[in-house]
């Protein structure tokens, strides 16, 4: 595969750009380089860069990571045991909470 070397990124990723052509004909290899070796193409067209290719786990890492809010909540979760808990097992939980509350249904208003 034609792929040049940019430069390396602050955490010593390569990010290659390769051109509109190579990654339509390769897209196969490409794909398979960003989701098991989180690499990182730019993708140019005529000479300018156009998009970037990178697999979701580099994305969600460096792009987008998660708020401290909700790795705080999932650390908890980790540690009362409940971050394993099934879907069945989350709806039993939330219907037991639903039946202790008191009901706030607003009564039905007349139609006119």
């Amino acid at each position: 595969m034609a792929v040049s070397t940019l430069q390396k990124t602050k955490n010593k990723r390569t990010q290659n750009v390769v051109s509109a052509l190579t990654a339509r004909t390769q897209l196969g290899q490409i794909l398979k380089r960003a989701s098991e070796k989180d690499e990182r193409f730019v993708v140019d067209r005529r000479g300018k860069p156009s998009v970037i290719i990178m697999s979701v786990r580099d994305y969600i890492r460096n792009i987008a990571p998660t708020p401290p809010a909700l790795r705080a909540i999932q650390e908890s979760a980790k540690r009362n045991g409940t971050a394993k808990l099934s879907i069945a097992a989350i709806d039993r939980e939330i219907a037991a909470v639903r039946k202790e509350q008191p009901s706030t249904k607003k009564p039905k208003q007349p139609k006119r």
